[in-house]
């Protein structure tokens, strides 16, 4: 009887394979008995059109690895651009290069123009 709820809630032409939250909502007013809720999620998860339509797309993700912390000051350094700034100061200045120290977490700010 369960599965014949989920498959017409989920799988039948009428339903049209919805969101989770949708074929939720579609057996809450159809239906109830006990872990009703746990009971669709599985189907849900487990629904091969649902599988092929949500697969995960890219590059696997690598493992985590913990950020490397300086034991003194300017063993580890780390720098960005910042760019298309409107100009500024009296040579017109538009980029600025930003340099932060990880020991003390100390800004340093290198103003510059941009090529181009």
């Amino acid at each position: 009887m369960i599965n014949t709820v989920l498959h017409e809630c989920n799988d039948s032409v009428a339903a049209g394979h919805l969101s989770e939250y949708r074929i939720i909502e579609r057996v809450k007013t159809c239906s109830w008995w006990p872990n009703w809720k746990k009971d669709v999620l599985k189907y849900f998860q487990t629904c091969e059109r649902f599988q092929k339509a949500n697969r995960a797309t890219g590059k696997k993700f690598g493992m985590m690895i913990q950020i490397q912390e300086p034991k003194s000051l300017w063993e580890i350094a780390k720098m960005d651009w910042v760019t298309t700034l409107p100009p500024g100061g009296h040579r017109g200045y538009n980029a600025c290069l930003v340099l932060v120290e990880r020991y003390s977490k100390t800004p340093i700010n290198v103003l510059n123009m941009s090529q181009g």
